[in-house]
């Protein structure tokens, strides 16, 4: 097989207005069983994803709030890669009235209409944190988390590569996990600069995508992209995520 595991974003690729239709688990469920891993991979705090997504078990593992927390299914248990912005950092933001503001094990997420004030707070406490953007949301962390370093942390304990994974997604802060994949693939309704940095653009949005992707996946269709994206696209955030 050229490619062994698939991750997979959740909002706007997966999941419809919050939800996975049963075609798309059917989907998910057949690639499971032909041996393949299956990782998911969002924004979004992992509570809530536990509580609207029931078949969260059908993953390998599951890496959450944009690559700073990473859970496995399997024995329920959940790893922090990387620290909780100070308590101080997070009074300043309600000081400032930031709304909505939500605070979850380490991402604190908002509107992108707060980015401005979240920015200056950011640079007035000097810490090192970053501004991701998704769609229209914005989530901080710290400066070099994102679902590429998730990934690998998830793929090291598969003891597989980035070169045996297809990844995709919809959203900016899906990209870092588009490029650095073997495959990276973008559902069709992403945004244009997702599709630029991916590999294949599915005629499919979302779930459906998601159903059309499987199917290439199992009968071994997906295309060969070594030299599809310009090498200047590939992920060059971080040195130490490459392609191994």
């Amino acid at each position: 097989m050229r490619y062994l595991a698939l991750a997979a974003d959740y909002d706007g690729t997966l999941a419809s207005g919050g939800v996975v239709a049963g075609a798309v688990v059917d989907a998910l469920e057949r690639l499971k069983a032909s041996g393949r891993k299956l990782l998911l991979v969002t924004g979004r705090e992992l509570d809530e994803l536990v509580e609207i997504f029931p078949r969260i078990d059908l993953f390998d593992r599951v890496v959450a709030e944009n690559g700073a927390v990473l859970y496995r299914p399997q024995g329920r248990s959940e790893e922090y890669l990387a620290g909780r912005p100070p308590e101080e950092f997070l009074d300043e933001l309600r000081r400032r009235n930031v709304s909505p503001l939500t605070i979850g094990r380490v991402i604190i997420s908002s509107s992108a209409d707060e980015a401005p004030r979240l920015a200056d707070a950011i640079r007035r406490s000097g810490l090192n944190l970053e501004i991701v953007f998704n769609k229209n949301s914005v989530m901080i962390l710290p400066r070099g988390i994102n679902k590429a370093t998730g990934l690998r942390a998830a793929l090291d304990e598969l003891k597989l590569t980035f070169r045996e994974l297809v990844a995709v997604g919809d959203g900016e802060n899906d990209i870092p996990m588009i490029k650095v994949a073997g495959c990276g693939v973008a559902v069709a309704g992403a945004l244009e600069l997702v599709k630029r940095a991916a590999d294949v653009v599915l005629s499919a949005d979302a779930g459906e995508g998601v159903i059309e992707l499987v199917d290439l996946i199992l009968s071994e269709r997906v295309k060969e992209t070594e030299s599809v994206r310009p090498e200047s696209n590939r992920f060059s955030g971080n040195e130490e995520i490459e392609r191994t």
